[in-house]
């Protein structure tokens, strides 16, 4: 598929189930589902978007293929986190992850952030080489909320 065929679009109440459906695929397909998985999927309007974040949808057509959210950081060390990325597992491997987070480090960059923060797992290799392509680099001590993190990252915003 060409990633031309894909608009990347602002965040809207009639996508609430898309965002949920796609992480909730990934996430219970390679680990289970935690309590701050439900708070954001279940709520990213007050989890998320009220409280300074932003959510982009990816769509083929009108079909949701990809999502992926910026979740305002408040007292920590980072401006924001990249977190729940997910793309359709039929148009994996297509670009359309590629596209999200450059879209939310632009989106963040644009919010004023110096620093982009994201949690992962050893076993999200494709996601994790996307992440190295996009600029992030592994860090450590941050503690996590999440059982499967295993990987923290930063992305310096002045580098993009």
């Amino acid at each position: 598929m060409n990633t031309e065929e894909i608009r990347l679009v602002p965040f809207k109440s009639e996508y609430t189930s898309a965002f949920k459906t796609l992480n909730e695929a990934w996430i219970s397909h390679y680990f289970k589902m935690e309590p701050m998985d439900y708070l954001a999927l279940d709520h990213p309007q007050t989890y998320i978007l009220d409280k300074g974040g932003y959510i982009v949808v990816a769509l083929k057509g009108e079909t949701v293929v990809g999502v992926c959210a910026l979740i305002k950081m408040v007292g920590k060390a980072y401006d924001f986190e990249l977190a729940k990325m997910g793309v359709s597992p039929s148009h994996q491997g297509q670009g359309i992850g590629g596209l999200l987070g450059k879209h939310i480090l632009a989106k963040a960059k644009e919010f004023g952030a110096s620093t982009v923060y994201l949690e992962s797992n050893s076993v999200l290799v494709p996601a994790l080489a996307l992440y190295r392509k996009l600029g992030f680099v592994e860090i450590s001590g941050f503690r996590s909320p999440y059982e499967r993190c295993d990987i923290q990252m930063v992305h310096h915003l002045q580098n993009l």
